[in-house]
């Protein structure tokens, strides 16, 4: 296959660069592009802390999720005691109604169910104070997720308002970018200092 014409583009590129610096662009631009290459350095930082937080906020809310089912089953537990609590206090007071002595094994029962539903109770709530501390955890952790979120927004912007700037050469656009990576640098750091 024949190879294309050849075009000599050293000379075009020289007379590019010495346009750029005879307008001041050239110094201009090298500023856009250090400023835009450092948000977007923090925003890849700032997006990476996001994800992070926002997967440490789902597995605390996975870990709650399960402690609240074994909460529920303590207190199915729980009341399955107290029906056999109910049911041996029942036959006491059968015995007793009869003019009985009631048997000491059924006393001993009823006894025996009690200690276990305050024993349960306490187990159950137990996971039930380890549940709600972690769903503490985990709104903490999602209000830094979106605090990051927001910086990333803002960095995004930021970026493409730094290259408008770049290819436009206009300051105010540079300006806008910087301002808009500031903000966000604020919203980024905002989660670290609260937190």
């Amino acid at each position: 296959m024949p190879e294309g014409p050849e075009i000599e583009t050293d000379k075009l590129r020289e007379a590019i660069d010495a346009e750029i610096e005879a307008t001041g662009g050239g110094r201009m631009l090298r500023w856009i592009s250090l400023s835009t290459a450092i948000i977007a350095a923090v925003a890849a930082v700032a997006a990476l802390r996001a994800g992070d937080t926002v997967n440490e906020a789902l597995a605390l809310k996975t870990d709650a999720a399960q402690l609240q089912g074994r909460a529920s089953d303590q207190w199915a537990y729980y009341q399955a005691k107290g029906i056999k609590r109910a049911v041996t206090e029942g036959q006491i007071t059968t015995w007793a109604a009869a003019g009985r002595p009631v048997p000491p094994d059924i006393t001993a029962a009823a006894k025996k169910y009690a200690a276990e539903q305050a024993e349960i109770q306490a187990g159950a709530r137990k996971l039930e104070d380890e549940r709600d501390a972690k769903g503490r955890e985990a709104e903490v952790l999602l209000a830094s997720h979106h605090r990051y979120a927001d910086a990333v927004a803002l960095f995004q912007v930021a970026i493409a308002l730094g290259a408008v700037a770049a290819l436009t050469r206009m300051r105010p656009l540079w300006y806008a970018s910087v301002a808009l990576g500031t903000a966000g640098l604020v919203f980024f750091v905002w989660p670290m200092v609260a937190g």
